[in-house]
Parts: structure tokens; sequence; C-alpha cells
């Protein structure tokens, strides 16, 4: 998290961009037709004020850089119900969502239909924030799910986890979507080396920002423009990676069947062949997902 991200947050200011992100999310089940990501909080969990304006002008949010945005939040939100799928199906029964902010993923799954336990960890004002919006939406959390209020500048991960409940000796899925850009690669590095000494089976989804020095032109402009338009509302981004050097620092930490999908293959995965010509532009988004092998 940046800093002008956490100051606004702590002065009970909630993140700017993770309400960009629940915005794409909701006018998705509005505008984009087939709907990739069948969301049927998307528009409640705005709050009724803003739900209301999302609904009477949804191509307010329909420009020619929302839309590739709106895509790749969607492609990104599919990839980890897929892997939290997989997950259960491999018999995982935890869930940790960090940088939860409006992430509406515990009640796109049934967890506690099978047991699954989602914890969604987050700055205590941006929970606040959430769980003030569901108030005006009369939504509660789905059985199973948890908020875990946590500054993570002043506590550690493993603590606030295992307060809230979480098995440290169990392994559990792990999504972190819009989050990395907005952090140091000293603060990614210990998240990600954490996940890593989880149990093996431990799964971990997240999304990240590619170095401008090896995108294509066209990504390279369109990655500009979107850092402007981010440091502008006070969150810049503040760390990029050499997709070939990430995952192999994964695989070195123990992660194994590192995959990492870049625009053209989360296009043909969720995309493909579509009227509307709904795609992610790529912009040097990316989303890489990893599992925890048996120790060596």
């Amino acid at each position: 998290m940046s800093q002008t991200e956490t100051t606004a947050l702590a002065q009970g200011r909630p993140s700017t961009t993770a309400l960009m992100m629940a915005i794409a999310r909701a006018v998705h089940q509005l505008l984009d037709e087939p709907i990739v990501l069948a969301d049927p909080v998307a528009l409640p969990i705005l709050g009724p004020d803003l739900e209301r304006a999302v609904r009477d002008d949804p191509f307010r949010y329909n420009d020619p850089m929302a839309r590739p945005m709106r895509a790749a939040v969607v492609a990104r939100a599919m990839v980890a119900d897929a892997e939290l799928a997989e997950a259960a199906q491999a018999g995982v029964r935890q869930c940790v969502v960090l940088g939860a902010g409006l992430d509406t993923l515990a009640w796109r799954v049934p967890a506690a239909a099978d047991g699954m336990r989602v914890f969604e960890v987050d700055h205590p004002a941006t929970q606040a924030w959430k769980h003030d919006l569901m108030r005006q939406a009369s939504l509660v959390m789905p059985e199973g799910a948890k908020s875990v209020p946590a500054d993570l500048q002043h506590a550690s991960l493993q603590d606030a986890l295992e307060t809230a409940g979480f098995r440290s000796d169990q392994p559990a899925c792990f999504v972190w979507l819009g989050v990395t850009p907005y952090l140091t690669d000293a603060a990614i590095d210990s998240t990600l080396r954490y996940v890593a000494s989880r149990p093996a089976g431990t799964r971990i989804v997240f999304d990240y920002r590619v170095d401008a020095g090896v995108l294509p032109p066209f990504e390279r402009v369109m990655a500009a423009h979107m850092a402007e338009q981010v440091a502008a509302l006070g969150e810049p981004w503040l760390s990029e990676f050499v997709p070939e050097q990430l995952v192999q620092g994964l695989t070195a930490m123990g992660f194994a069947d590192v995959t990492d999908l870049d625009a053209p293959t989360l296009n043909a995965r969720y995309f493909a062949r579509r009227k509307d010509g709904l795609q992610t532009a790529g912009g040097g988004l990316r989303v890489l997902c990893g599992r925890v092998g048996e120790a060596r």
C-alpha cells in the first residue's frame, strides 16, 4: 500500500482505485453481453446512492480506456475463482483475500457449503467503509466469511490471520488482486515468502505490473497513461517486474506450477469471439498463479 493511500485510509478516506474496480465489476453486469463474471452483489456493494447512479447511466463508465480496464478486472477475478475452485477440489478449505477492498469473492463462492472459510484482510478504515456500504444495502457477510482488519504497516499478516482463526498448519488459497502495483518490492517479497512458507498445496493468485522496458510500444503508452491517472488520484504505482524474473523468483521460493497469464491468454480464455469486442488491452497487467510444492 502506498504512503498516500495509507494516509488516506488513516483519515477514514477509502481507496479511490478500490472503488473504481468495484464500479467496473458493476458496469460489467449492465453493459457487457454475455456476462463473463456473474456477480450478484457487484451493484449492491456500491451502496444505494452509487448503485442508483451506475444503473441510471452505466455508459458514463464506458469510455475507450474504461472498457479494457473493466475486462482486466473481470479476467483476474475469473482466474481467482477458478483457482479457488480447483483448490477446493484438492481439499483446501481456507481462502485469504489480501487487500480485499470491495471484493465480492465471498459471495460468488458458496464457501460454507463445503466448509471453505474466507478471510478478507484489509486496513480497518477500508473495512469500516465496506461494512457501512453493506449496511446501507442490507448485505451481510456470507456464512463462512470473516473480515480481518489489519494495518500491515504495523502488524504481521500471520498474527492477524491466526487471531481471526486461520489455521497456519493447513493449506490455503491466497487471492491478491489490485494490490501489488501500490506496494514496494520489499513488501511484495515479504508477503510472497510468507505464502511460500505455508503447507504444500497452498496457492496464490495475484496481478502485477510489467516493467515498461519490456512492453511493446502500444502497451507502454497505455501503461504510462494509466500510471498518470492513478498517480493523480494520490495512489501511485510503486512496483513493476520483468515476467521471467518474477517467475524464477517464485520458483526459487518454493512455488511450483507457476503460470503467468498475459493479455492474449486472458482474452482467448474469457473474451473470444464476442460481438461487443470486450477485451483487455494489456497495458502491462498480468495475472500469476502459483502453488506451494512439497518440501525439498
